[in-house]
């Protein structure tokens, strides 16, 4: 198990350029299952979860060629069917959160299909029943058997109709939105997520020949097509790193210039920043934050406390909110933090406390912090990180401690963080790994 030692408590000077976006990857990657023609996809973050779906798909017999550290060619022709029941695809699907993704195109394409409980970050239950309650509604049936592991799912005749999501699950949509691009019929999506991963998505597919309107909105209609074709891609910078980034240089009072950020994308993150105190600047489609010293949060109108919560899409993303609350540890001023989606994302707080910082954990959901106003700096601890984003807010408050901190488990923050101590190292972050 590897780990990072930390010597915080240095300002950072420079440029960065955020990775391609993870969770858009995802839904891009398990789309080429749609089709026999080649798909060329740039912009593929190099990170432990996009490379482990990269190499699940070759597995199935799709032919993936790498023309450059960032852009693949998927030629998903010859898929194996019999693969879907292998102990290897057991033990590879089920490692990873995003398989579950596959199944949406497996039902569209060949009318079945057979998934591992998905594993991934251990933040709380994260149901499945939104992608399958929407392939049920197309017309497709599944069962889990608790002994091998396996959901499998039949649908041999999908029909498009009319679908309520239970809830605007950005995944769920996605795999509903696959499934019905080859259904008979029309299918309507009422409560889709519209974040602007899954609008990239559907754009590709209409690229592919799908015929999907309401990109952007909560309801999505998709006509039924016979076949899909090849098409060309480019994946949108990752958004949460983008978010990551401007915390960073707020909590160590650094001059850090995001490069490349589509601005346009980003939706309420940078004001959500802006409420915390954190100066920013867009310069054509960069972010440019200059150092600062003190940051202060604002207060609503009536002088209540500020709350900042996760909602979905144009609402505020939850993989912000543990780099928020991190971040408000050093403002002055009080802020109280209500992650809603996920029950165990708050957990890690605890090292947060033990580094100086001053919160009170209410719940499961919600927690108070007292900013310190940089009058005291954190201490540098020996920690371990539970998942991405709270392994990269533990990353950013050690950057900005007093002394040696030691961070292990890295390999969650890999799963999501291309390069992460490289790039830090280009901004003068003394870190190592060990």
């Amino acid at each position: 198990m590897g780990a990072f030692e930390i010597r915080g408590g240095k300002p950072l000077k420079g440029e960065i350029t955020p990775q391609g976006a993870k969770n858009e990857a995802l839904q891009i990657i398990s789309a080429v299952l749609l089709t026999e023609e080649k798909i060329t996809i740039s912009n593929i973050p190099d990170i432990v979860d996009v490379n482990k779906l990269i190499e699940l798909v070759g597995d199935m017999g799709v032919t993936v060629e790498k023309l450059a550290s960032d852009t693949y060619t998927f030629e998903a022709k010859n898929i194996d069917l019999e693969f879907f029941q292998s102990d290897t695809f057991k033990a590879k699907g089920g490692s990873l959160r995003g398989s579950i993704m596959i199944v949406g195109p497996l039902l569209a394409r060949f009318g079945k299909a057979a998934i591992p409980k998905p594993g991934g970050d251990k933040i709380g239950r994260r149901r499945l029943d939104t992608h399958f309650l929407g392939f049920e509604k197309l017309g497709a049936r599944f069962d889990y058997n608790p002994e091998t592991g396996f959901f499998n799912v039949d649908a041999s005749n999908l029909q498009g109709t009319y679908i309520l999501l239970d809830e605007a699950s950005v995944t769920g949509t996605a795999n509903v939105v696959m499934a019905a691009v080859l259904a008979k019929g029309t299918t309507t999506i009422y409560n889709a997520a519209c974040e602007p991963y899954l609008q990239q998505l559907c754009k590709m597919l209409n690229r592919m020949g799908a015929k999907i309107s309401g990109i952007g909105s909560n309801l999505l209609t998709i006509e039924g097509v016979t076949r899909l074709g090849g098409t060309e891609h480019r994946m949108l910078p990752d958004m949460i790193e983008i978010g990551s980034f401007i915390g960073l240089a707020a909590m160590t009072g650094s001059e850090i210039t995001i490069k490349d950020v589509h601005y346009d994308e980003l939706g309420m993150i940078p004001d959500v920043f802006k409420r915390l105190g954190i100066k920013l600047e867009r310069h054509g489609d960069d972010i440019y934050i200059p150092a600062q010293d003190h940051y202060e949060i604002e207060t609503f109108i009536d002088g209540s406390i500020m709350t900042i919560a996760d909602a979905p899409w144009p609402g505020f993303t939850p993989d912000l909110l543990s780099i928020v609350l991190v971040i408000a540890t050093q403002a002055k001023g009080s802020v109280l933090i209500h992650q809603k989606m996920f029950e165990s994302r708050l957990f890690f707080v605890d090292k947060l406390i033990e580094m100086g910082a001053q919160i009170i954990l209410c719940d499961p959901h919600r927690a108070t912090v007292i900013g310190l106003d940089k009058q005291m700096q954190l201490r540098g601890i020996s920690m371990t990180s539970p998942d991405i984003r709270a392994g990269v807010s533990l990353l950013i408050a050690a950057l900005s401690a007093n002394g040696k901190s030691t961070i292990s488990n890295i390999e969650q923050i890999e799963r999501g963080y291309q390069n992460i101590d490289q790039r830090l190292i280009a901004l003068g972050a003394d870190i190592r790994r060990v």
